[in-house]
């Protein structure tokens, strides 16, 4: 392709949203907003989806085109999670369209179902080979980055006058515990059995450290990516293990009856996991990855079927990936919590924490023959960032989804371990 052709493809790019020429997006734009603020919005996944799908496209669009947002802030990942948290925060979006968001991410289950089809895709997209050496090697930079953390934070804690235990309680095990969900409900539970008190009494203690380190994750993402991008050597942008590749397979070859065939793969591993689930004491995202994991490396399942679930995996990812960050900036993010947490103390530990735990994940992920950036990016990031809702923004900062599974495993196996400890440090207390 000569430089002429090149520069006007690129031309051609900055003229599209959603490779929707300018001006017929922000008609499209105007539309909906219309119909939202006149009350004229469908209701349910169909209004809900169309705002999702129109704000994070636009606001996707924006921040990958802004420099600095661009380059070390995350991009477009960014500003779709904080821009739309911003609308909910000044009140300029209809209490009834953000109503209606929240219920198709979390009654609806829309975050499960993107979840779904990444974590079944991006495990069968990846070399079996790679997935059997990447496994058995990831949980030592894992549990080493746990011990980093309790160690950077309880000792930062001390320092600055708030105590090591109470440091890593409040701060330190809500940071590593895999978001709310997985993390800080039971976590506050435990507390209170052990503590006394209501378990809202230590949600209110933990939120703060759960939301500012997912926004620490979501930065620091971005930041690896753009060290990858300065420093080749340190990353397989996307690959764990040097001298492997993922299989992956071009978009023109994928058919229409495909997606179909995935989106049911996805689902069925997604019911058969909630299942076991009910015998098997772990969660059912945990589950889901050991069951793809096994059919993978064992070759149990039909390559047609494996095929359809990448197809269906590559779809979600092109065109709602900015629309789910849209439903995690209005239901997951509350601009409020993380301004309130903003004061000095607590920041220096949270950050130096997070950076901390990124630092020693690379450099033990190196050491054991994982790339240093997809090492801290998995078992670093992905252990501190919100659960599920946290993983797709530090992958998508980080512009790595392909390493969806790694961070479920780190959100998931990993929050089972702080769990455990959060017992017996409370019981210290």
């Amino acid at each position: 392709m000569s430089h002429l052709e090149a520069t006007d493809r690129l031309s051609r790019e900055k003229l599209t949203i959603f490779n929707i020429p300018v001006g017929w997006f922000l008609f499209i734009v105007f539309i909906t907003l219309f119909a939202m603020y006149t009350g004229n919005l469908p209701a349910g996944m169909v209004g809900a989806l169309l705002i999702m799908m129109i704000l994070g496209e636009f606001f996707g669009w924006i921040g990958d085109r802004t420099p600095i947002l661009r380059s070390y802030l995350g991009g477009g990942a960014i500003v779709a999670i904080f821009g739309s948290a911003f609308l909910v925060h000044m009140n300029w979006m209809p209490e009834e369209t953000s109503g209606m968001i929240v219920d198709f991410m979390q009654t609806s289950g829309f975050l499960n179902f993107y979840i779904a089809g990444l974590i079944t895709g991006s495990i069968l997209s990846i070399d079996s080979k790679v997935l059997i050496k990447a496994g058995t090697r990831f949980a030592i930079p894992l549990i080493i980055g746990v011990a980093t953390a309790i160690v950077i934070g309880g000792a930062v804690g001390s320092i600055i006058g708030e105590g090591f235990i109470k440091s890593v309680l409040i701060i330190v095990f809500p940071l590593m515990g895999g978001g709310m969900g997985l993390g800080g409900v039971p976590m506050s539970q435990i507390y209170s059995d052990v503590l006394g008190n209501e378990p809202s009494y230590y949600m209110s203690l933990l939120v703060p450290a759960i939301a500012l380190g997912n926004l620490f994750a979501i930065v620091l993402a971005s930041v690896l990516n753009g060290l990858g991008n300065k420093y080749p050597k340190l990353t397989g942008n996307g690959v764990m293990i040097p001298g492997f590749e993922y299989e992956k397979q071009k978009e023109k070859d994928y058919s229409i009856s495909q997606l179909g065939i995935g989106l049911l793969v996805g689902l069925l591993f997604l019911t058969l996991a909630t299942g076991l689930g009910n015998f098997i004491p772990l969660h059912p995202f945990a589950l889901m990855i050991l069951m793809i994991a096994i059919f993978k490396v064992t070759n149990l399942l039909p390559k047609f079927l494996a095929d359809a679930a990448v197809a269906w995996f590559r779809f979600v990812l092109k065109n709602w990936t900015y629309a789910l960050l849209v439903g995690i900036g209005i239901t997951f993010t509350d601009l409020n919590v993380i301004m309130e947490a903003f004061t000095l103390e607590f920041v220096l530990i949270v950050g130096i924490t997070v950076i901390g735990v990124m630092l020693m994940t690379g450099f033990v992920g190196k050491l054991v023959g994982i790339y240093p950036i997809e090492a801290s990016i998995t078992s670093g990031l992905g252990m501190i960032s919100m659960g599920g809702t946290g993983d797709v923004s530090v992958l998508a900062a980080a512009r790595r989804m392909e390493l969806m599974a790694f961070c479920q495993i780190a959100s998931t196996l990993g929050a089972s371990l702080i769990l455990f400890l959060a017992d017996i440090f409370a019981k210290m207390l």
